[in-house]
């Protein structure tokens, strides 16, 4: 039976919302055999992290060589990446192996406000990895930064998209989770913009909503689906394990991944 493989390449939370366990999941839910290389550790819950260290970039490297050189796979995506020699060890791997089903998760800040992409790492990250992304995720906070710009509604979306497709990356998904009225993400492939609108949702369950977004598109891409429908099936799936999530903690709970299963 030939398995469809995603690679996720990203931090690990151990309160087990976001980063390498919510890709994970997702890749799990989706039908996907999953694999990872950790970039750093984060001791963190949902009320935010406590503490960070990061892991080699000799080490990273080791994983990529371990996991490329055997299992191989489909399409991958990345996730926090908080320094420098992290950006570039990264780049490096990805190009070596000629990954080109690369999703960019530009992780930036913690849901909790710790940052998890230190400042002089934006400009590495824009100059040096997203020219190798097929598509980059940012939300608005990340959208904005990476574009210099103010990004609070549809049209300075729509601006920030057309700054960052610029960079190099193929397409550009602008989240717009945290817009007032609507939960609205834009697909931008240098030409044209596809909305995909979910009603807001009234919940805590948002920790690593943003990683289940990307991973569900590097799943989708695994598979074979183009990138119109690989963002539809992960707007689809952020939207129910959103609505469906697990009330633990005392901050910024999880979604539940099992409510995407797909039986």
């Amino acid at each position: 039976m030939t398995v469809a493989k995603a690679l996720t390449i990203a931090g690990s939370d151990s309160g087990g919302g976001a980063g390498i366990q919510a890709d994970l999941k997702t890749f799990m839910a989706l039908d996907v055999y999953g694999t990872s290389v950790l970039t750093a550790v984060t001791a963190q819950n949902t009320l935010g992290v406590q503490g960070v260290v990061e892991l080699p970039p000799e080490f990273v490297a080791q994983q990529f060589d371990s996991i490329l050189c055997d299992i191989g796979t489909d399409a991958a995506k990345t996730g926090m990446l908080s320094s420098i020699p992290l950006v570039q060890i990264v780049s490096n791997k990805i190009r070596e192996y000629r990954i080109r089903q690369l999703v960019v998760d530009p992780v930036m800040v913690a849901k909790g406000g710790h940052p998890l992409l230190r400042e002089e790492a934006r400009k590495a990250l824009a100059e040096i990895l997203l020219p190798l992304a097929f598509v980059v995720t940012p939300n608005l906070h990340e959208a904005g930064l990476l574009a210099t710009m103010e990004v609070s509604d549809r049209t300075s979306m729509e601006e920030a998209a057309r700054r960052i497709k610029a960079l190099g990356p193929s397409y550009v998904v602008v989240k717009g989770g945290h817009l007032e009225k609507e939960a609205c993400d834009l697909l931008f492939d240098g030409r044209s913009f596809r909305p995909y609108v979910a009603a807001k949702l009234d919940t805590v369950c948002t920790h690593g909503a943003g990683c289940t977004f990307s991973a569900a598109i590097t799943a989708a891409l695994a598979k074979g689906r183009e990138i119109g429908e690989a963002v539809a099936t992960a707007k689809a799936f952020v939207t129910r394990t959103m609505a469906a999530g697990v009330l633990i903690g005392q901050g910024h709970a999880p979604l539940n991944h099992r409510a995407g299963v797909i039986t």
